[in-house]
């Protein structure tokens, strides 16, 4: 019976008309990889119901792999995140009009949960196929770090020690960068295509590679 591999995108957010991580996401539902399925659902952009939807997903989907993806409109590369800390301090309010401020996410959770997925051999991977990419050593505090850091706590919460999860940033498809003059994009093939390097390296890869990944600031 193949693995499954739950990938989410979010809806648009801040007036854009569409979101680049749904956009990828879908592209892969019920697509092979390797041994496993690709399954692709949508989340809310919205603070308490995104976790919400996520540990639906993870209760009803029992998927091995959880790879959340968000848009980093402003990012060059696709960002592999390193971990999500417990903290709501949102620059701008959400679909649903909530704008938390310095708000513990899970307020009986630790600090910080790190991505459990192989991140510098997907860079690694990924950089050998021709995709921009880099570890991310912040997720911001916005609903993509919401939902990273919900995710990492209902996987810790439920014992599901065996389910890697973490999540990528993508940046601006070309359409939107053209309505952010100079703001950077990759194209939705690209996209597609690194997601699925992502999956696949963390299928092959049971333990992440050790090179230098970090940044001085």
């Amino acid at each position: 019976m193949p693995r499954t591999v739950l990938l989410t995108g979010f809806e648009p957010f801040e007036q854009e008309p569409i979101n680049p991580s749904w956009e990828a996401v879908r592209a892969l539902d019920g697509a092979r990889i390797g041994d496993a399925v690709a399954v692709a659902r949508q989340l809310p952009c919205v603070f308490g119901k995104a976790i919400d939807a996520m540990a639906g997903l993870v209760a009803s989907l029992q998927p091995d792999v959880v790879i959340a993806v968000g848009q980093a409109g402003g990012r060059t590369e696709l960002s592999i995140e390193r971990v999500g800390i417990n903290v709501d301090d949102a620059r701008i309010a959400d679909n649903a009009g909530a704008q938390p401020v310095d708000l513990a996410i899970a307020p009986d959770g630790p600090a910080a949960y790190f991505s459990t997925l192989p991140i510098k051999a997907i860079v690694r991977d990924l950089r050998a196929a021709g995709v921009p990419a880099m570890v991310s050593q912040t997720a911001g505090t916005f609903v993509c770090n919401h939902v990273f850091y919900g995710l990492m706590h209902t996987l810790a919460q439920r014992g599901l020690s065996g389910v890697r999860g973490g999540f990528i940033h993508i940046p601006y498809l070309p359409e939107q960068a053209a309505r952010h003059p100079g703001a950077p994009s990759l194209a939705l093939d690209t996209l597609i295509a690194g997601l699925r390097v992502a999956v696949a390296t963390t299928l092959s890869t049971e333990t992440d590679i050790r090179e230098q990944g970090g940044q001085l600031h």
